[in-house]
């Protein structure tokens, strides 16, 4: 199954913090209307404190985003799956079935919606930088570190790289969207143990995380010009192998494979990244048994049967 919705990750989240930073900086929060009760997660400070006071700045922890106010209160938005932010003209109407909550700025109002039935996204408002530096983890953060500090966090356990690159305590930002494209920029299995690596492959994977996550918030920026991105999804065309399961691979021609568990697609290039080798997908593995096939060309038999 795929699914449209993910949680807005690094270029994501930046390029929504600098089409804000165009619209509320210095502007004046006026109002929050919360619709959903069940989005706000703290309850001191009250959230009517925030109300009058200006914004100060915005900036990233994590995937969250982070608008700072006056009074060193800080308004902290984790989108979770399927949040997402809408600008409107002041006043606008919160959308009914999808509404969260309507913030009310004396330039304009940002809506946050969430689709779905099961309601993740999160409303916190902190008072001082230690408050806040409690709702995130101390993942690294890939454009303020460097090669050996990006090593050192990647062999701190030995885990799949998928999974080192996806876990927030290890690095800041990056999902499983980005994680796919970072990997087959390295030419790197999903499933390659973290330590494991040589030292050539962890500069390759180093410098193939800052250049793709770079690319992306540049293409990001790019589509939304001088407007507001509306348009964050899990899928994107120019995207090498994340959600192109059975697309052609733009580096090497061969179709993009997939290892899928529970609501995670895993997409990967077997002949750039595992040698030509498939990664057992656990539903199909259960089913086929010894008739998975475990290469490219014993995939391309077993379909023509």
């Amino acid at each position: 199954m795929r699914y449209a919705w993910h949680v807005p990750e690094l270029p994501d989240v930046t390029v929504y913090i600098e089409a804000l930073e165009q619209r509320i900086l210095a502007a004046r929060l006026e109002r929050v209307r919360l619709v959903s009760p069940f989005l706000l997660r703290s309850f001191d400070p009250p959230l009517r404190s925030a109300e009058g006071r200006a914004v100060q700045g915005l900036r990233r922890l994590g995937k969250r985003i982070v608008i700072a106010l006056d009074g060193d209160l800080f308004l902290v938005l984790h989108l979770m799956i399927a949040g997402r932010l809408r600008w409107r003209a002041a006043g606008a109407k919160v959308p009914g079935k999808l509404g969260l909550a309507a913030f009310d700025f004396s330039t304009g109002t940002l809506l946050l919606t969430e689709a779905g039935t099961r309601k993740r996204a999160a409303l916190h408002l902190v008072k001082g930088e230690d408050a806040l530096s409690t709702l995130a983890p101390d993942g690294l953060e890939v454009f303020e570190t460097n090669l050996a500090a990006f090593r050192a966090a990647l062999r701190r356990e030995n885990h799949t790289l998928k999974r080192a690159l996806t876990d927030p305590r290890l690095f800041s930002g990056i999902g499983n969207a980005y994680s796919d494209e970072i990997l087959h920029r390295a030419r790197l299995s999903p499933v390659r143990l973290s330590q494991q690596l040589s030292e050539e492959e962890t500069e390759r994977l180093f410098e193939a995380t800052r250049e793709t996550l770079r690319a992306w918030i540049a293409t990001l920026r790019e589509e939304a010009g001088a407007g507001f991105p509306e348009n964050v999804t899990a899928f994107r065309p120019g995207m090498a192998v994340h959600g192109r399961y059975g697309h052609p691979c733009p580096a090497c021609g061969s179709p993009v494979q997939r290892i899928v568990h529970a609501e995670n697609e895993t997409n990967y290039c077997a002949r750039c990244q595992t040698g030509g080798r498939l990664l057992a997908d656990r539903a199909l593995s259960r089913l086929l048994h010894e008739d998975w096939p475990r290469t490219l060309e014993e995939l391309e038999e077993w379909r023509q049967h």
